[in-house]
């Protein structure tokens, strides 16, 4: 598994969100600032985040954008997911994202990969954007 540069930068503007939970909004500017995420991608990212009810936005001079559910309530499997698609290292293990593949001839080569897999996935999904705040 190797994540995309959105995937990474969307990562990154959640914990920004979830560092600074108590202001009303962050604006896209200093959100883009503090993480160094080129601006018009972070924009992208944002909108996305947004159709996926991760995040909320405020219109006008004070808008900016602000998580819509608490962070230990986001694992980061979900945002890898959906960001980048399957976790698991070829498509004839994933659960989610199945593709037949050449490795599915053979079965101990196909255990590894599901092992692999069920680590990588558990992980993620027990890991959650609080548990990845930087504290100042």
């Amino acid at each position: 598994m190797k994540l995309s540069s959105k995937c990474e930068y969307a990562c990154l503007a959640l914990i920004d969100l979830a560092e600074n939970r108590d202001k009303s909004v962050c604006r896209i500017a200093d959100i883009a600032q503090r993480k160094k995420i080129p601006k018009k991608f972070l924009e992208q990212i944002l909108l996305i985040l947004k159709q996926s009810g991760y995040v909320k936005s405020k219109k006008g001079a004070s808008g900016g954008y602000k998580l819509a559910k608490p962070p230990e309530n986001i694992s980061l499997a979900e945002i890898i997911r959906l960001m980048d698609g399957a976790l698991a290292p070829v498509d004839s293990v994933s659960k989610y994202f199945y593709e037949p593949s050449p490795i599915e001839q053979c079965k101990p080569l196909l255990n590894v990969f599901q092992e692999i897999r069920d680590y990588v996935s558990h992980k993620m999904e027990d890991t959650h954007f609080n548990e990845l705040i930087i504290t100042k």
